[in-house]
């Protein structure tokens, strides 16, 4: 089995949740990686955003599902 993959990178929590649910409707199993010591030092996530992560073998599908996702919006 191989280790998950982070396909993006998110400036806040809400935007990772918003891709997080992208993915989701299309039944793709994802995780949210953050570093701000279990909530208690918030501004550590400064540094690396908030992380999505999905399996290597859907990665190519998350990252397109993701990128066409955006394009409907600005449509």
């Amino acid at each position: 089995m191989s280790s998950p993959v982070v396909i993006a990178s998110f400036a806040n929590e809400y935007e990772a949740l918003v891709a997080q649910a992208v993915l989701r409707a299309h039944d793709i199993p994802s995780m949210l990686l953050r570093d701000d010591a279990g909530g208690m030092q918030l501004a550590l996530g400064w540094v690396h955003g908030v992380r999505l992560a999905v399996r290597h073998a859907d990665a190519v599908r998350a990252l397109y599902l993701l990128e066409h996702d955006d394009e409907e919006k600005t449509a």
